[in-house]
């Protein structure tokens, strides 16, 4: 079941020609379309659903520099600054609190983990300490379990997903952009080797450029163009709470459910470390550059065949542009939560705060699909071979908290303007050039 999510109102009529057409309706697309609408290029945003109806709509709404790769932590230390700066400049509340993030653990290599982690970070101004076992149990009250340690972020935030996508794309309309939702684009129109337009259900727009921000759906539509775009789906299961007390305002990772409070006072629920595989023939083919990471997290895998080998992401599928895409046939990626780690998540979270015990339920369930890359890093980078092809996708579940500070760097990009921030990790090439992605991918830890 969906989550609910705050509506946005499509424009009535399709452009005949804008400088940038954005594809998809999530927070890269919607923030790299705010950016430039803000700079005063003329943006369409098209989504095949509606906006943030997947990822963006679906995951823990943490933002975070803690545990991040070193060069992301520019960008996210630019997107806490901009999701500040979104609420204050334009009066609209995305939910956006700086509450603070503590992780827990009875693992002594997650504390040596976190000393190095921490260290590196403090160079580039993020405050990050480890704690001994009594001060990760006064940062967490009413947490029954014994630590041995963890570690504070004091900086760190979260913002609310439901209302924080929709309401950028507010923003974005009131600066210029349009926004259409229902309207999958089928094919891009190329002339002259560069991009000259995007053919749409609706007829063709033409554009200068065309930014790929279409999250699990990336790949389907780069493959179909001969684009090679390494990307896989995992699906996740999370759920949210009735209202609690007695639980930190903050973000709290454990080693198997991670939680933070909610504007409406319940918590949203993760289940660090498991996940769902729906084996698609697209998945066949990518193992050798996944396998690494497939190696690392198999234990918390399940497996599933079903709908989505022939329909989803993954599947293989071909289409002309006169006739109906995938990407109309599945309007909303839309999964099953899994009872099995609701339930987990549940007990996790009443075992480690007994007083919940009796008191606290599933308010809301959700399932949704997370885009990965093979480096866990993501792709915000021109196509250098073909001009005005831009691509911002991949995020492995890093993208919600990343996503101001995204879509500003992938505004940068399409502009010619100077990058925010330094581009080099996040380019396309490293995919085709024989770079060794498995030796540049990071663990993830939540």
């Amino acid at each position: 079941m969906s989550p609910p999510i705050d509506k946005v109102q499509s424009d009535e009529k399709l452009p005949t020609f804008v400088d940038v057409v954005v594809i998809g309706g999530g927070i890269a697309g919607i923030t790299a379309a705010l950016e430039l609408a803000r700079r005063g290029t003329s943006v369409a945003i098209l989504e095949k659903g509606y906006i943030a109806g997947e990822q963006s709509g679906r995951n823990w709404g943490w933002c975070r520099q803690q545990n991040r790769a070193e060069g992301e932590l520019p960008l996210m230390k630019l997107s806490l600054q901009l999701w500040e700066g979104y609420q204050q400049d334009f009066g609209i509340d995305l939910g956006f609190r700086r509450t603070g993030l503590v992780y827990g653990t009875d693992n002594p290599s997650d504390l040596d983990a976190w000393e190095r982690w921490s260290k590196m970070a403090s160079g580039y101004g993020v405050t990050s300490r480890v704690l001994t076992a009594a001060e990760t149990s006064a940062l967490l009250p009413g947490n029954a379990r014994r630590w041995l340690g963890g570690v504070h972020s004091p900086s760190d935030a979260f913002a609310e997903p439901d209302r924080a996508v929709p309401a950028m794309a507010l923003m974005a309309q009131r600066l210029g952009a349009t926004i259409h939702q229902r309207c999958a684009v089928r094919e891009l129109e190329f002339s002259a080797g560069r991009v000259s337009g995007v053919i749409t259900e609706h007829g063709l727009l033409k554009c200068s450029s065309v930014l790929v921000a279409a999250g699990a759906w990336s790949n389907m539509l780069l493959r179909h163009h001969g684009f090679k775009f390494l990307q896989a789906s995992v699906q996740s299961t999370t759920f949210c709470t009735t209202p609690v007390q007695g639980v930190s305002e903050g973000g709290v990772s454990m080693q198997d459910i991670a939680l933070r409070k909610r504007v409406d006072g319940g918590l949203t629920v993760g289940i660090s470390g498991y996940g769902r595989l729906h084996l698609s023939p697209r998945g066949v083919q990518q193992v050798k550059p996944f396998w690494p990471m497939f190696q690392r997290r198999r234990a918390g895998l399940t497996y599933s065949l079903g709908r989505y080998f022939f329909e989803g992401p993954d599947a293989i599928r071909r289409w002309s542009a006169d006739g109906v895409s995938p990407f109309e046939v599945v309007r909303v990626l839309d999964p099953e939560p899994e009872a099995r780690l609701i339930a987990r998540g549940l007990k996790g979270l009443t075992d480690a705060y007994p007083h919940l015990k009796g008191t606290v339920s599933v308010a809301h369930s959700w399932a949704g699909m997370v885009d990965q890359t093979p480096d866990s890093i993501q792709v915000i980078s021109p196509v250098q071979s073909t001009p005005g092809l831009f691509i911002s996708s991949g995020y492995s579940g890093h993208g919600f908290g990343t996503g101001p500070g995204a879509g500003h760097l992938a505004a940068d990009l399409i502009r010619g303007d100077t990058p925010c921030t330094n581009p080099s990790p996040f380019r396309y090439e490293r995919m085709i050039d024989g770079t060794d992605l498995s030796k540049a991918a990071k663990a993830s830890l939540i």
